[in-house]
Order: structure tokens, then sequence, then C-alpha cells
């Protein structure tokens, strides 16, 4: 297995989920094997998904019903990278970081509630507009925040990701939705997911370590991999999510490994 990794450099890898620890609801292989694999070695790990929908608990009660052993502490989602990045740009004033139309699930309105923003419907109040995913999308949500941008709200993504991998296969993602708002409104997003450095340098900076100490695993070129080769992290892509091993080899700075998935990984560690 022709690989440019150089494993014993590693003390934390960082773990996309969608496409890499599962796809939908159905489990891919080999997870929780690796987890333990890398505890026992004694490397950190952390999931980081551009997925808003679900808070920190919510995700690691997925993970338990795939029988992947987790806490909140080993997730990081887009929404509260978002949040959280979202709140040192806004100075808190009268218990308040300012007034927000979201777009998102719960996952991005427990976020934003915690870092102490005010999740709103006037588009004439708001001082946000930020989007994530939303499986109940409606029209009319997508005329306040319209509204909202146009009068001045700045306008906040969680993650450009255009599709969303379902077990009914590709659907729209948060990308998609931003694009449509940009189309309404004219303005871009400012988006804090993969692949922009903010997300990754939380994640870095919750375990304690650099970008050469760090392995990326991702299933998407352009988010996960293209993110962590920017910041010089060696990166694995897997097959089992969206991008083919033809679109990994052909990018102009492929990932260090190409790999079926998580399985692989673990004999590459093993016999390193």
């Amino acid at each position: 297995m022709k690989t440019k990794l150089e494993l014993s450099k590693i003390r934390a890898v960082l773990l996309d989920m969608d496409g890499v620890v599962y796809i939908g609801d159905r489990p891919l292989p080999g997870t929780q094997k690796f987890l333990d694999y890398l505890e026992a070695s004694g490397r950190k790990w952390l999931c980081i998904t551009n997925n808003s929908s679900k808070t920190p608990e919510m995700f690691v009660e997925k993970l338990a019903r795939m029988n992947v052993r987790a806490t909140a502490a080993n997730v990081l989602g887009s929404a509260q990278a978002t949040a959280t990045w979202l709140a040192h740009e806004a100075p808190l004033k009268n218990r308040s970081r300012g007034k927000v139309i979201m777009i998102g699930e719960e996952g991005l309105r427990a976020a934003l509630l915690e870092n102490q923003f005010e999740i709103i419907e006037d588009a004439d109040e708001a001082d946000f507009v930020v989007s994530g995913i939303n499986f109940q999308l409606t029209y009319e949500m997508l005329a306040r925040a319209t509204l909202a941008i146009r009068k001045g709200a700045r306008f906040i993504g969680t993650n450009p990701d255009p599709s969303f991998p379902s077990e009914r296969g590709l659907v729209p993602g948060t990308g998609s939705i931003l694009s449509l708002l940009n189309t309404a409104t004219g303005k871009e997003a400012t988006v804090i997911g993969k692949p922009n450095a903010g997300m990754f340098e939380q994640a870095m900076d919750r375990l304690g370590v650099t970008a050469d100490e760090t392995l990326m695993v991702g299933d998407r070129y352009d988010t996960d991999i293209a993110g962590a080769i920017r910041l010089g992290m060696q990166t694995v892509g897997v097959l089992s999510g969206i991008t083919s091993q033809e679109e990994f080899a052909a990018a102009a700075v492929p990932p260090d490994a190409i790999l079926k998935g998580l399985p692989e990984l673990l004999a590459l560690f093993q016999a390193e």
C-alpha cells in the first residue's frame, strides 16, 4: 500500500463523520477498533464535522447506536465552531451578543444560545444571519434571511458543502442554501467550517497539538483534505464517501494516502 504518511509523527487524528464513520444512519466498518488503537497508543482523536444539524450530545447518541463510544468532548461540529467564532467577533452587551436570524437545526440553535445570541424572526432587528443545514427549509425562512441581509445583517455560513450524504444519496447541503441567499442578496457569506482554517485550529487547540502532529481523515477533498493540507497536516482520503479515487489522485496536491476506509488506515498504523 503506497503512501507518503509518516505515522510515527502523529499525536492526534481528526476524523470527518459523514462518509468516514457512517453514512446517514449506517455505520462504516472499523471505527471503534481504530479509536481503541489510537487511545491504546497514546494518541488523541476528535470527530470534526461540517454537519451543523446536531449538538455534540446528539452526535454521541448517534454514535452509541452504532456501537461507537464517544463523549461530547470528542465531537466538534460546524455549529459549535461557528457560534464560538462569532462570539469572539461580537462583544457581550446587556447579556446578549446580538440578534440572529437562523436557518438551521437544533445543533445550531443550541450553539448560538449557549454563546449568548438571541434568535429572532424579525428581519428589521437582525444583527446577523447564520445559516447551516435545515431539513425542513421553507420559502419564508429564506425570505426572512434575504430581507435581513439586504438590511445590513452580517451573513455567516456554517460550512460550504454543496451536498449532504444521506442513505438515499447526495442531497442539497448548506453550501446550496448559501448560494441561494448569495444570489438573492448579492452578498457572500463568511464561512467558518472546513476547509477554512478556523475549524481546524479550534480542533487542534482542543487537543493541544500542532499541525505537523495531526492527521486529517476525510472523504471530501475540497473541504476535509484541502483545508488540512493548507495548514500542513498529513492527510488520508477515504473512499467511503464523496470523492473518488480518481478525483483524489488528480488533485493538484493529493492526500498522503488514499485508502478504502478506517480498517486500512489501522493496518498502516499497526505496521508502522
